[in-house]
């Protein structure tokens, strides 16, 4: 008989990797516009965002993430999966083909080269399951929200912090092979799985992961616009590339 052989993997982060928004920042605001999230409530939310984009601080972006989190453990505390669900699907209709073409397109190629196509998101596993549907991913993993009768009891299992030990089940439950691996990440939360893989590559890095980036001379993906950059260490310096 003969023996099955391995095939590689690539495993994208979702969130401002493919997808150019935060899915867990859509999904909030349309919590609120169906009402689900008094307005009141999303007050601080609304606040902390506009700190961010005013670049009040270095650490802006984590505030406005922390409150968004409180708001969604806040909201879900009863509230029913059918309008969890709907919302989800209009988030899912409106920005499914909002992504960055540097993504997608290395997605369509390593589809075509046989890739195993894994998404790890701390995004709800509501919606980041559609977008893997939509893209052809082999797998995801996502946060996870406990539900009881059909109501989310408000306890969750979040992604964020563990994508390394996410990634290694999601290796082993395919029996994937490390061999010409790839990895896709745009913050401090994908370091540890970008440093697990052969081709690791920052995209749109953060700050923190940029540093981590340069300090270990991965590639450097920038994409603005229409134009896609390239930075690449070689002879003990980055080149840009077109």
């Amino acid at each position: 008989m003969a023996q099955t052989v391995a095939r590689p993997f690539a495993v994208f982060d979702i969130d401002g990797t493919l997808i150019r928004w935060q899915l867990y920042h859509a999904m909030g605001d349309a919590l609120v516009k169906t009402g689900a999230v008094p307005k009141a409530n999303f007050q601080i939310v609304r606040e902390a965002r506009l700190n961010w984009k005013k670049r009040q601080a270095s650490d802006s972006f984590q505030q406005y993430e922390a409150a968004m989190v409180a708001l969604f453990q806040q909201t879900l505390h009863g509230l029913k999966i059918q309008d969890f669900e709907n919302v989800a699907q209009s988030v899912f209709d409106e920005y499914k083909d909002q992504v960055y073409t540097y993504t997608r397109d290395l997605i369509r190629t390593l589809k075509q080269k046989n890739y195993l196509l894994f998404a790890i998101s701390g995004s709800p596993d509501i919606i980041v399951g559609k977008l893997a549907g939509y893209y052809g991913f082999d797998d995801f993993a996502a946060s996870r929200y406990e539900t009881k009768q059909a109501i989310f009891t408000g306890h969750v299992d979040l992604a964020v912090g563990q994508k390394e030990k996410i990634l290694k089940t999601l290796i082993d439950k395919h029996q994937a092979t490390t061999h010409g691996s790839i990895a896709v990440g745009d913050g401090e939360g994908d370091i540890d799985m970008l440093a697990s893989v052969e081709h690791p590559i920052a995209f749109n890095p953060s700050q923190q992961l940029i540093r981590v980036a340069m300090k270990r001379h991965w590639p450097i993906i920038v994409e603005r616009k229409n134009v896609v950059y390239r930075l690449d260490y070689v002879d003990k310096a980055y080149r840009l590339s077109l």
